[in-house]
């Protein structure tokens, strides 16, 4: 019996030994959570592009309008020096989280203008003021805005005939924080 007391007394102590060492192994920490709420971003359209009056001759060409508005033209157009019209690049307003980068998506289809008598041309390689990073295009919002202008180029056929090309659906630019 005295034997068997031992031997219960060395396994309780075996087993208290056990315990003790596995709680020593466990360990935690606590760590908290947070999050911030940025202002959200958002692209206003202020001016509607406008290439202006354009003249044709018998051959096709393009008008290439600037970002800052400037044209310039190839092939068979001409700019008239009298009643050029008012040409204007497209204008929008981005507003945003100060000092956060963006970027911006621009039409890559053709974008296509009517006047209304099923005569057409294409709207196309547009361009904006922002940077342009191996064709991808960003800006930064100093002060929380952007003042983002947009500008084309004019797809004009020979011979195209007189009258107002528009379309009133409108292209799209989209603007994401980066």
């Amino acid at each position: 019996m005295k034997n068997l007391t031992k031997v219960f007394a060395i396994a309780i102590m075996m087993f208290g030994f056990a315990t003790s060492s596995f709680a020593q192994a466990e360990r935690s920490a606590a760590a908290t959570a947070s999050a911030t709420i940025v202002q959200p971003i958002s692209i206003l359209q202020t001016d509607d592009m406008n290439f202006g009056n354009v003249a044709v001759q018998s051959t096709a060409g393009t008008v290439i309008l600037s970002p800052s508005a400037v044209r310039s033209t190839t092939g068979g157009v001409t700019i008239p020096t009298v009643g050029s019209g008012a040409e204007q690049a497209a204008a929008f307003t981005v507003t945003g989280e100060g000092a956060y980068t963006y970027v911006i998506t621009l039409p890559t289809a053709d974008y296509t203008i009517s006047d209304g008598a099923e005569n057409n041309m294409t709207v196309n390689a547009f361009t904006c003021n922002g940077v342009d990073t191996e064709g991808v295009w960003t800006g930064t919002l100093a002060s929380g805005t952007f003042a983002l202008t947009v500008g084309a180029t004019l797809n004009v056929d020979a011979s195209q005939l007189a009258g107002v090309y528009t379309n009133e659906t409108g292209f799209e630019v989209t603007v994401n924080y980066n």
